[in-house]
C-alpha cells in the first residue's frame, strides 16, 4: 500500500512507495540457493519483452536487450542493458547479477543496475539517475539457452523531490553468444 508523506517545501504531499518485497525475494532466493553460478558459464545477450509501469496508470509496452558477461568474482558477473519502451522512455544501465541454480533446469537471477533515463512521453521517473533491482526465473535449455520471466523495480532513490518508481514484467529469452556468432 503507498504510503503519503509531506514533501520537503509548500505542503504538497508526494508519492513514496515502499518496495522492501524486493530486497526480501533477493535475500531468500539467495539464502535457500543450493548452487550459484556453474563455472564454465557462456556469457549471454538477453532479448525481453513485456510490460512498463505495469502498478500505474501508464502501462506500456517495453523492450530490453542486455549483454550479460560470463567473467565472474565470487559468482557475481557484470551486466549492461538498454530499455525502451513504446511511450520513448529509454533507459541504459550497467550492473551486476548473479546466477543461482535449482537443479541443473531452473535458473534464479537476481540483480542490481544504476542507469540513466530519459522520459520522452513516457512516465516520469523524478531524475536522470535511476537504480533497477531485479529477480529473474528461467529454465535452462540443453543448448544453455533460457527462457524465463523478470520483474523489476525502477526508482531514483528519492535523489529527486518526486521518486514515484515503477515495475515491469517481462518475458526474456537469453542465448549464449557462442550460438549467435
Amino acid at each position: 500500500m503507498p504510503y503519503t508523506a509531506p514533501s520537503l517545501g509548500g505542503g504538497e504531499r508526494e508519492r513514496v512507495k515502499a518496495r522492501p518485497i524486493f530486497a526480501g525475494v533477493v535475500a531468500v532466493v539467495a539464502g535457500l540457493a543450493g548452487t550459484p553460478a556453474l563455472a564454465g558459464d557462456p556469457d549471454f545477450l538477453a532479448f525481453s519483452a513485456g510490460g512498463f509501469d505495469i502498478d500505474d496508470d501508464r502501462t506500456t509496452a517495453q523492450f530490453r536487450v542486455e549483454y550479460r558477461s560470463d567473467f565472474r568474482r565470487f559468482y557475481v558477473a557484470p551486466m549492461l542493458g538498454l530499455m525502451v519502451n513504446a511511450d520513448g522512455g529509454v533507459y541504459g544501465y550497467g550492473g551486476l547479477y548473479l546466477d543461482l541454480y535449482f537443479g541443473r533446469r531452473w535458473v534464479v537471477t537476481p540483480n542490481l543496475a544504476v542507469g540513466g533515463y530519459s522520459r520522452g512521453s513516457s512516465k516520469e521517473l523524478g531524475n536522470t539517475v535511476e537504480f533497477r533491482s531485479a529477480i529473474e526465473f528461467a529454465y535452462r535449455f540443453d543448448n544453455r539457452a533460457r527462457l524465463g520471466i523478470a520483474v523489476d523495480h525502477i526508482s531514483n532513490a528519492s535523489l529527486g523531490s518526486d521518486n514515484p518508481g515503477t515495475e515491469s514484467v517481462v518475458l526474456t529469452l537469453s542465448v549464449p553468444m557462442s550460438i549467435l556468432f
